[in-house]
């Protein structure tokens, strides 16, 4: 296991348990202790975790993991679910991606779309996030607005003042949110309120508004609440959804297309 697969395994360990000792992730991982007690080390320099005696726990009350450390989980699911939100796009029109781990899967559908190949532009997307920008830059087909606004860490994601600016001068014809939680009675949610508030922004923009969220996510709140379900018209999820779930969501009047 390469020092990446170990240090995203451990971190993902000790958001589900809160405490994680040396002998018990070497166990789990199959490495020896010293290998575990130097991950541990590397990782308090980087405040990604706080070191204990024997162990190590999640750094803050609010631990929230860095995107670059989420990339693989549930990635099948996530990938079906970008293909089957990119097919929702139509060739010309001007998308907002917010920034996550399901939206950087929705860009990546969409670059590798035979129909967006050629225009002027294929498509116009506003994002928020540095990582999806980067990525879509080197596509000269589509055109590519960045908000502006101070770098969030933990989501690539650009917020604050600087980013409203920009996106009260523009219109969407949809746009496509990643979220920590969606629940039909509470909403969309993120962790951070000036994320959220980003969000927000792009939702009012837009004709259409477009949930890109797995099912382990689905009938979960979160601290930042983006907007309520009446603003979503359309959910795309994976296939593992309950149907009781997919009943609170129409209810609500949001599409759901399981995937």
């Amino acid at each position: 296991m390469s020092r990446d697969a170990r240090w995203k395994a451990l971190l993902e360990l000790l958001v589900e348990r809160g405490r994680l000792e040396v002998e018990e992730a070497a166990t789990e991982l199959a490495v020896s202790a010293a290998t575990i007690r130097r991950d541990f080390d590397q990782l308090a320099e980087q405040q990604m975790l706080v070191r204990t005696r024997g162990g190590a726990v999640v750094h803050g009350v609010s631990y929230e993991l860095p995107l670059r450390y989420k990339t693989a989980r549930r990635a099948s699911e996530k990938q079906r679910i970008a293909k089957a939100v990119a097919e929702l796009v139509a060739p010309g029109e001007a998308v907002g991606l917010t920034g996550g781990t399901t939206t950087t899967e929705v860009a990546r559908a969409l670059a590798v779309r035979g129909d967006l190949a050629t225009g002027s532009p294929a498509l116009t997307v506003v994002t928020n996030a540095l990582n999806i920008a980067n990525e879509l830059a080197v596509r000269p087909q589509f055109k590519i607005v960045v908000t502006g606004g101070v770098a969030r860490a933990q989501s690539y994601e650009l917020i604050g003042p600087l980013a409203d600016g920009v996106l009260s001068q523009i219109t969407l014809d949809v746009a496509v949110l990643g979220v920590v939680g969606f629940d039909a009675e509470h909403g969309a949610a993120a962790h951070d309120e000036a994320e959220a508030a980003i969000n927000r922004l792009l939702c009012e923009r837009a004709e259409r508004v477009v949930v890109a969220a797995d099912s382990s996510k689905l009938g979960r709140r979160a601290f930042a609440r983006i907007c309520g379900a009446e603003l979503v018209d359309t959910l795309v999820t994976d296939a593992a959804v309950s149907q009781e779930t997919v009943r609170r969501f129409e209810e609500a009047g949001v599409r759901v297309l399981a995937v």
